[in-house]
């Protein structure tokens, strides 16, 4: 989410990543449900030990998000959920699992050129470094250890701010119809918009208004 980081410094907010259990720098587990994910996040705290002003999360940095939220509302003032992993299950789930697969079974730089060319090149150049620095098991086990995977409770029980921020169905989104319509209608203060023309991956499909949308909801 370099682009995203870089424009939220470009509007005089400091950006801090956090890399979830299993994947980049961050410490390997046996624990990969979506409550242990929330409960790393719930842990995070800024330099001065007050709250975060925003956090933003995408897919299951989205879920885990909202879990750390909901368990622990002094964490966050307000929440920007990116196409969020609140409900997956039957074809998604099938689908989400498929794309890992195909992800670490060739990491070369030309197979996600040749899938996603529209990317920008850094995109594209982090998402193989990305997929190299995250465990293989880490990632099939979180599929495996969230069955359901359902933290719509954890949405209904949100008390801060929060605008989730769609993928286009027509492209793929894990957070649209029936779900996002139970989602909003449980919760007043979740808000929802859609990026047209992108995908699951929408801050790296349409950068630029993904990016428009998300500085809207900060402000």
């Amino acid at each position: 989410m370099w682009r995203v980081g870089d424009a939220l410094a470009s509007a005089g907010w400091h950006a801090t990543a956090v890399d979830l259990r299993g994947h980049g720098d961050a410490p390997r587990s046996l624990d990969y449900t979506v409550d242990a994910y929330g409960a790393d996040l719930a842990a995070t705290l800024p330099e001065d030990g007050g709250a975060w002003d925003a956090v933003i999360g995408h897919s299951l940095g989205g879920a885990s998000s909202t879990v750390a939220a909901a368990s622990a509302p002094q964490w966050t003032r307000r929440l920007v959920l990116i196409d969020p992993a609140i409900h997956v299950g039957g074809r998604d789930a099938t689908i989400v699992r498929k794309s890992q697969e195909r992800a670490f079974a060739d990491t070369r730089l030309e197979v996600v050129q040749q899938e996603h060319p529209h990317w920008h090149p850094q995109d594209q150049e982090l998402k193989i470094d990305a997929v190299l620095r995250a465990s293989a098991w880490a990632v099939e086990q979180t599929s495996a250890q969230n069955q359901p995977w359902d933290v719509r409770a954890h949405a209904a029980r949100l008390t801060v701010p929060t605008h989730v921020i769609g993928a286009d169905p027509a492209v793929y989104s894990i957070f649209t119809g029936e779900l996002a319509d139970e989602v909003l209608a449980a919760n007043p203060l979740i808000t929802m918009s859609v990026v047209e023309g992108a995908g699951h991956s929408l801050h790296r499909d349409r950068p630029e208004e993904s990016i428009r949308q998300l500085l809207e909801a900060l402000a």
